[in-house]
């Protein structure tokens, strides 16, 4: 049985706005990106938004699996590496959140394998004070420790927290309650209702 853990969700509308607020922090900055770069699978909502909000074109990720949910792995391994040639390019690599801090480490030694690039900067969503990596940019810091659910893993992360719950809520007013009693989670009750009814149907993640 898994301990309880604090939650938020941070939905799309406050996802859009933090973004907005990192591109400009770039901006500022007067760094000057060649190429964006996608931790995934977190990484990759931020990277578009800010492809998009930015401008740049060049975007490309790798994957590095660390987590299923709330559950950590021993270690952060890269399971699809980067293809793309970054010698001499001045790189902002992206992800969600940092959490830990060792998938920053392994990152950045990753794409430095990939050239080295002239520059290479970071940037997240979410900081986390307790993290051993302090990113480039972050709009939004996180002292208190909480799990962060992002509207891209809504299911995932439900899924992870039910098969914690003894005895086992039963529908979406029972799965509600138990949410904000156990993790002080509040999800909307259509995506509670979506993820649930995913989480029902998917062979790969029976309830």
């Amino acid at each position: 049985m898994h301990q309880p853990i604090a939650c938020e969700y941070v939905g799309w509308g406050q996802i859009h706005r933090l973004c907005h607020k990192l591109a400009r922090q770039i901006i500022d900055s007067g760094y000057r990106i060649d190429t964006l770069v996608a931790v995934g699978r977190g990484g990759y909502p931020a990277a578009r938004l800010l492809s998009d909000l930015l401008g740049i074109l060049d975007l490309t990720e790798f994957k590095i699996e660390r987590y299923h949910g709330i559950h950590r792995a021993p270690e952060a391994v890269v399971r699809y590496p980067l293809t793309a040639d970054l010698k001499g390019k001045r790189v902002l690599l992206v992800d969600d959140i940092s959490d830990s801090g060792d998938t920053f480490d392994l990152a950045i030694g990753h794409i430095k394998e990939h050239g080295p690039p002239a520059e290479l900067r970071t940037a997240v969503i979410h900081h986390k004070t307790s993290s051993s990596y302090v990113p480039d940019y972050y709009p939004a810091k996180i002292v208190k420790w909480r799990w962060i659910v992002y509207p891209w893993a809504i299911t995932e992360d439900l899924g992870v927290l039910l098969q914690g719950m003894e005895p086992r809520p039963q529908g979406e007013a029972q799965v509600a309650e138990r949410l904000l009693q156990d993790h002080g989670l509040r999800l909307p009750r259509d995506y509670l209702q979506q993820a649930l009814d995913m989480l029902a149907a998917s062979y790969a993640r029976p309830l």
